[in-house]
């Protein structure tokens, strides 16, 4: 925490235009599409098209971040010399996702890469390391990625959320004229508990139910959000941004009224009614959408939560005014059941 900080000098996303509605998962399965609504607060979903995978998402939100780099601040992604990628479901057992998304970009060969995986806080472990290299003075530049296409049992309470996406950001130092944001604190909390797991080699993972709300969820992003609040020496008006971990819109919405946010500060990140829980890109892509729209000076809470379990949490302030990012003009391309579900069998294999 001692130290000059890191910023975040770029940013990307990436979304499939494959959509699936809560409606049609319910009336596919003989349940009330509004029960569903009112219990989980998402209308609908991302679906990863054929041959999407995490790998082609992370290059795509990394390519828009690069791109922006370039055009902001001249930094080329030859300039990038770490790559972090975390997600749930990365394409190979073996063979690093980072690496190909380094090559893929362009990236300079002498570069620290790993692929990261921590359930849905995967992608803000990334953040984490390259921001430690960064404030050591060992790299110039890195690229934390989250990225998953999620797993869902069909007929599974996960089905209705379980959705596809990813998100990037390109960190620097505290001395970089372009920053955007500048990351001020970070710390995690981790416990071991049984709440959501999948066995290597399974394809849909397990979960204990009702049971990972209160020892898992909440717990953990009560704690947390806690802590940082200490540790900043700072109260909750003072951020005009929160970005929570979205595994559905009831659980962060419960925890923002227990912990005094408001729905203003939660207005431009909270993105998963419209979108579904992308796993390991989930708080990033909520991080995304705030940096376009915060105001120069204006403070930013993060915390992430990953099951099994942990959290990420962070606190910014903006450097300069928001940095929209080039409109997408993709058309939803909206799916009834039978067509999802061959999706869903077609990328098992």
């Amino acid at each position: 925490m001692q130290g000059k900080h890191s910023t975040i000098v770029s940013f990307g996303r990436y979304l499939p235009i494959g959509r699936i509605t809560t409606e049609e998962i319910a009336k596919a399965h003989g349940q009330d599409p509004a029960a569903i609504h009112v219990g989980l607060g998402v209308e609908e979903k991302t679906v990863p098209a054929e041959g999407e995978d995490s790998f082609t998402m992370a290059f795509e939100a990394a390519k828009q971040a690069t791109s922006l780099a370039s055009d902001v601040a001249g930094i080329q992604p030859c300039d990038i010399s770490a790559v972090y990628v975390g997600s749930e479901s990365h394409p190979y057992a073996v063979k690093p996702t980072s690496g190909m998304v380094a090559a893929a970009l362009q990236v300079h060969p002498f570069c620290f890469c790993a692929d990261l995986q921590f359930a849905c806080k995967a992608g803000t472990a990334g953040v984490q390391i390259v921001d430690a290299f960064i404030r050591s003075g060992q790299v110039r530049y890195g690229l934390a990625i989250g990225s998953d296409t999620a797993q869902g049992r069909p007929g599974d309470a996960l089905e209705y959320t379980a959705a596809a996406g990813a998100a990037a950001v390109i960190l620097g130092s505290s001395e970089e004229r372009h920053a955007l944001c500048r990351i001020d604190q970070t710390l995690s909390f981790t416990t071991d508990i049984p709440d959501f797991w999948r066995a290597q080699g399974e394809q849909f993972p397990v979960h204990a139910g009702r049971f990972t709300g209160e020892p898992g969820y909440f717990a953990h992003m009560r704690e947390t959000i806690k802590r940082i609040l200490d540790v900043s020496n700072s109260a909750m008006a003072d951020f005009s941004h929160v970005i929570l971990h979205m595994p559905n819109a009831k659980f962060p919405s419960r925890i923002a009224k227990e912990c005094g946010i408001s729905k203003e500060q939660l207005q431009h990140g909270f993105i998963v009614p419209r979108i579904g829980n992308t796993y390991a890109a989930c708080s990033l892509l909520g991080l995304t959408y705030v940096l376009e729209h915060a105001k120069k000076h204006q403070r930013i809470l993060l915390v992430s939560y990953g099951s099994g379990a942990g959290c990420d949490a962070f606190t910014m302030t903006m450097l300069r005014d928001g940095q929209p990012l080039p409109v997408d003009h993709r058309i939803p391309a909206y799916m009834d059941y039978g067509a999802y579900l061959r999706r869903v069998t077609a990328s098992a294999h």
